[in-house]
């Protein structure tokens, strides 16, 4: 098996070291603050001639648009580096962040002056909350490991330093503690700061020396030059952006919520109370379990159901089975369905309603959720502080909550969806010729496919063919057994071995595509989406029969999956670039949900943002089948779609 070039292998170009030891920490690293108006003009001038210049910002704290600019990093060569302090316990003995910042502000705000660093989102918005917009990003380390080896455990500049540089960095923890009795960055006596400072630009600029030429070896650089670099600046700016929430609106759900939890729990202990004649805490699953599955004749007595699935401490009552057993006719009591419903309305209030609130920011009454790009193996973007990507949609009590997202006022939200991406991309990947077929000719694809796989005209097709066919359609590249597609369909197993069986036969390109992924994994120890981006897949010659199964549908999930993201990116790279120019002037980027993106756009200009929004993502890429986005212009996000 070969995995290709290791993140761990020295690159043997002529452009970098041949190996980690001669890159490895200068016994006496040149770290410098500059302090006084004469220091600082020299380095400015320095920097002017600079091929390329690491930046770094120190803050006191961890929200990049909340905390305050403690000071700039920079560094231009290996082994020196310099930290221009703007606050420190001692003001008076460093320049004050408006000197700094004016006299940094024609470089940093330069497109033509190249800058390298680590996380630079988090720099990059740090900076424009102070006022200067950081332009010319050309390299990011982070960005570059999670593009070399999305599976590191850690993509931190410590680690990587360890790992590439044979270099530990100054601890965080070592300046400021941690816990209770952490302090902030500007307390730290500035000696010490601009030690750890200046590294942090002096890592990431030798990280670059070693990364760059590696991403080149592997073929990336068209990924990582074209795609994921210039998605660090859209990411900050959806950031940066934010979306309005209605903490009012969020109040009401939450008040109507908590009244229908309390009918709820009334409706748990009446059923308790009437088959069991005692009731217990439906927020315990323990207790759950007992009154479930305990013998009808224990000191605490249960219903005597059979379990469906046991955990490692007793028996299980996930959603599965308590679904499962909502649906059976053999099981007369309410509870299992009443649980269904009590734990998703408990969880929407704490987890959604509660939280969203909290994570309005006071100053623009907006959420600026963070969007992370170096998180999932696949190559999809993920979202937290808080996670919007996560808010229920499939459930109606689950969407009331976009009614809390509404548009500034004169503006509306522009959305638009890729329409079933994955399908479209697994009919362009597998070259099947009637997966092709369908999609252009727009026909729905679910019905199409069912009237494939049943071999009876489309307007045939009865309702559980299509469900049949909707579900092995998306299953299909996570690997969906007959056992699995039996339970969701609740038909007997042999029954939907038979759907699957005559979904392969007719859709062989589509079978011929599954085992490629899985040959491509076992030959290179990687498989590649559509734009190149890899991931390895190191189980798949396990001989353990589950993992190396597993492995398998990861193999097969990442190529398709990851392609999406690949589209989505970009199609952000592409929009953002509209939205600093004529064309969509006036619309902001806000959010990337899955394969949805929102905008807000003046109503005024909102048809023909819509139009370009639309356009541009069905051309994001050429595939074999047509691209499809769907569309829609609102003032809040429920009423969007």
């Amino acid at each position: 098996q070969n995995s290709g070039p290791s993140l761990f292998d020295a690159p043997a170009t002529a452009d970098a070291p041949a190996t980690i030891a001669s890159i490895g920490r200068d016994p006496n690293p040149n770290y410098l603050a500059i302090t006084t108006a004469a220091q600082l003009k020299a380095l400015v001038s320095e920097l002017q001639t600079a091929a390329i210049i690491a930046i770094d910002t120190e803050t006191t704290g961890l929200s990049p648009l909340e905390c305050k600019l403690c000071g700039v990093s920079i560094s231009i060569r290996a082994g020196h580096g310099y930290y221009i302090p703007v606050r420190s316990p001692d003001s008076s003995a460093h320049l004050s962040e408006q000197t700094v910042l004016d006299a940094l502000r024609p470089i940093l705000e330069d497109p033509s002056r190249r800058k390298c660093g680590h996380n630079l989102k988090y720099d990059l918005l740090v900076l424009r909350a102070a006022g200067v917009m950081l332009r010319g990003i050309a390299f990011d380390s982070m960005v570059s490991s999670y593009i070399i080896d999305a599976s590191r455990s850690s993509h931190s500049l410590d680690a990587l330093a360890l790992a590439l540089l044979a270099h530990a960095n100054i601890s965080i923890s070592a300046l400021i503690g941690s816990g209770p009795h952490q302090r902030t960055f500007d307390t730290v006596p500035l000696d010490a700061a601009t030690q750890y400072a200046a590294e942090d630009a002096d890592v990431a600029l030798r990280l670059r020396e070693v990364m760059y030429p590696q991403l080149e070896q592997m073929g990336l650089l068209s990924l990582f030059d074209d795609v994921e670099m210039p998605l660090v600046t859209v990411l900050a700016e959806l950031e940066f952006n934010g979306i309005i929430c209605e903490p009012a609106e969020l109040d009401r759900q939450r008040d109507r919520l908590a009244r229908k939890i309390v009918e709820l729990r009334d409706q748990i202990d009446d059923a308790a109370m009437g088959s069991l004649g005692r009731t217990f805490n439906p927020d315990s699953p323990k207790q759950l379990a007992a009154a479930l599955f305990g013998k009808t004749n224990a000191q605490e007595p249960g219903l005597g159901i059979k379990s469906i699935k046991r955990t490692q401490t007793g028996y299980s009552t996930d959603v599965e089975v308590l679904e499962r057993l909502a649906a059976d006719p053999a099981v007369t009591t309410p509870i299992p369905a009443l649980i269904v419903d009590y734990r998703q309305l408990t969880k929407l209030v704490s987890t959604y309603l509660v939280a969203l609130k909290d994570a309005i920011n006071p100053s623009t009454q907006r959420i600026h959720a963070s969007f992370n790009q170096t998180v999932a193996v696949t190559g999809r973007l993920a979202s937290s502080d808080p996670n919007l990507q996560n808010i229920p949609i499939r459930s109606e009590v689950g969407r009331e909550i976009r009614r809390a997202f509404v548009a500034a006022p004169g503006c509306v939200f522009v959305a638009a969806d890729y329409s079933q991406i994955e399908l479209r991309l697994l009919a362009h990947l597998s070259r099947d010729p009637a997966l092709i077929e369908a999609f252009d000719q727009d026909q729905d694809i679910h019905t199409a496919v069912a009237a494939q796989i049943n071999g009876v005209p489309l307007d045939k097709v009865t309702k559980d063919m299509r469900s049949g066919a909707k579900m092995v359609n998306f299953g299909i590249v996570y690997g969906i057994t007959a056992f699995g597609l039996g339970r969701r369909l609740k038909i007997e197993t042999k029954a939907a071995d038979l759907i699957i069986t005559n979904y392969k036969k007719r859709f062989a390109g589509i079978t011929t595509f599954l085992q490629e992924c899985v040959q491509q994994a076992q030959t290179s120890g990687y498989v590649e989406t559509i734009l190149k981006r890899r991931r390895p897949i190191p189980d798949i010659d396990s001989t353990i029969p589950a993992r190396r199964a597993f492995a398998e549908r990861t193999a097969i999930n990442s190529v398709v999956q990851g392609s999406a993201a690949d589209l989505i990116k970009l199609a952000m790279v592409k929009l953002y670039a509209l939205t600093q120019g004529p064309s969509l002037a006036g619309a902001k980027m806000l959010l990337q949900i899955h394969d949805e993106l929102v905008f807000e756009s003046p109503v005024a200009q909102a048809e023909a943002a819509r139009a370009i929004i639309v356009h541009e993502m069905e051309s994001a890429l050429s595939l074999t089948v047509p691209l499809k986005a769907d569309s829609s212009i609102a003032q809040c996000w429920f009423d969007g779609k």
